[in-house]
């Protein structure tokens, strides 16, 4: 199992910002990977940066961590300018890119360019053509493509990604269309466990809810012709009914971790902590999980 970091990206560079990316390497974290909007939630009257200039910076400055978003959606990007913007981050951080992406929602993003929200359908739809043309884009040095959402006309992309054939693509999904992308073109699934559980389920009907969606992500492979096991399984947490009891001690997470890894989960992002909000933990704690706690699993 491998332990990863998620970051708000709420901090000024210089002020907090790079200092936080260069001790997530230190603590030897497998990944350091952010948020993918354009605000969000209870922190959209604060700061907050852009995903794709804060992930060049933090290349800039590590050596060893992946990088990554989780994640990035259809709600203000379009394939051929995304493929852009990760075959440069791909580049400058020599290969250490992952793509976190999934269908988006119905939050701030979905309103931000002027457009009506879409129906879970119309996302569903533009996430399948979404995904389906990044691809294309990051593996051919040049396409051209008429969907129903989304256009490429002879869109150049050399010299490609330094990792081949693309970077891995780490598909968030719950329901069977998205379980079928993931399962076609992910070489990773994320999820953040069932939302229905999060205000008054239990930590075990979690543990059931997850191990059904794995159950799903399984069927979806074997229908694709596809190993399950081939897929990396990426648990983003602060969103079951355990919320931030994990971080409140090393024997708490260890706990936690061993159960889901008995699921088949084989990497487990933690927020890094943010005092005074949801995502608050006491740092010495959350340290100590990052550099003691895996070894604890055995």
């Amino acid at each position: 199992m491998r332990l990863s970091t998620v970051f708000l990206p709420i901090d000024r560079w210089h002020e907090g910002g790079r200092a936080k990316w260069r001790r997530a390497e230190e603590l030897g974290f497998h990944a350091a990977y952010t948020y993918d909007h354009l605000s969000w939630r209870t922190f959209r009257d604060g700061p907050w940066f852009g995903a794709v200039p804060t992930l060049s910076a933090a290349a800039a400055v590590t050596e060893r961590i992946r990088l990554g978003t989780l994640v990035t959606s259809p709600n203000f990007r379009h394939p051929v300018t995304l493929a852009k913007d990760l075959i440069t981050l791909d580049d400058v951080s020599d290969g250490r890119i992952t793509l976190g992406i999934g269908a988006g929602g119905n939050g701030f993003d979905a309103t931000a360019l002027g457009q009506e929200a879409w129906t879970p359908k119309e996302r569903a739809d533009r996430f399948g053509e979404f995904v389906a043309l990044l691809d294309r884009l990051l593996t051919e040095g040049a396409v051209t493509e008429r969907g129903a959402f989304y256009a490429a006309d002879e869109a150049r992309n050399v010299p490609g990604c330094v990792q081949r054939p693309r970077l891995p693509f780490a598909v968030a999904a719950t329901g069977p269309r998205g379980m079928r992308l993931a399962a076609r073109y992910g070489q990773a699934w994320v999820t953040t466990g069932d939302p229905k559980l999060y205000e008054e389920g239990t930590p075990e009907q979690s543990v059931a809810a997850l191990r059904g969606q794995i159950d799903r992500l399984g069927t979806a492979c074997a229908e694709s012709g596809r190993n399950v096991a081939e897929l990396d399984k990426i648990l983003l947490t602060g969103f079951t009914p355990d919320r931030d009891r994990p971080l409140e001690s090393v024997e708490a997470f260890v706990d936690f971790a061993g159960r889901h890894r008995e699921l088949g989960f084989t990497e487990i992002v933690v927020h890094w902590p943010i005092p005074d909000s949801e995502f608050a933990a006491d740092q010495a704690v959350f340290e100590s999980i990052a550099t003691d706690a895996l070894s604890r699993l055995g």
